[in-house]
């Protein structure tokens, strides 16, 4: 099955890069002592939300690679996981909020384009990024949110 030869190598990148770059850009004391609305959940849902997201990502991938990789859809997967990749150092490293949120809105206008595009092509893989969808647009709101506070 395809699929199951395809799959690994979106696993690794999309799974493996988003833990690498979650590891090497954790919160810190930076990020606590930063005013936080308080519609900001606690720290220990950000990691399993965004590894169940990071595995809906992955299959997304691999299943419009294998239909339409040479598409405008998987040209919008491939800057979304730049964006998505973009968001944690600029705002967690550099410290950089309104720029993190500008990245944000790019990530979450990817996301919903996506998912519209895909929508024709593959509607498991748009129905996959609806998750992910709702997530980042509540995280530019919580990023919204912190640079207002802050």
């Amino acid at each position: 099955m395809p699929l199951l030869r395809t799959l690994p190598f979106f696993l690794v990148l999309v799974v493996g890069g988003g833990l690498a770059i979650g590891y090497l850009t954790t919160p810190g004391s930076w990020y606590a002592g930063l005013e936080k609305p308080a519609f900001n959940p606690p720290n220990w849902l950000f990691g399993p939300v965004w590894a169940a997201l990071y595995v809906l990502i992955a299959l997304a991938g691999a299943r419009i690679w294998l239909r339409a990789r040479q598409s405008s859809v998987m040209r919008l997967w491939w800057i979304q996981l730049v964006l998505n990749f973009a968001w944690s150092p600029v705002f967690f490293s550099l410290h950089m909020i309104g720029s993190a949120l500008l990245i944000i809105l790019l990530l979450a206008a990817a996301v919903i384009a996506f998912v519209i595009a895909s929508w024709r092509i593959d509607r498991m893989s748009a129905l996959m990024f609806l998750p992910y969808a709702a997530w980042v647009l509540f995280a530019g709101l919580l990023n919204g949110a912190i640079l207002l506070l802050n």
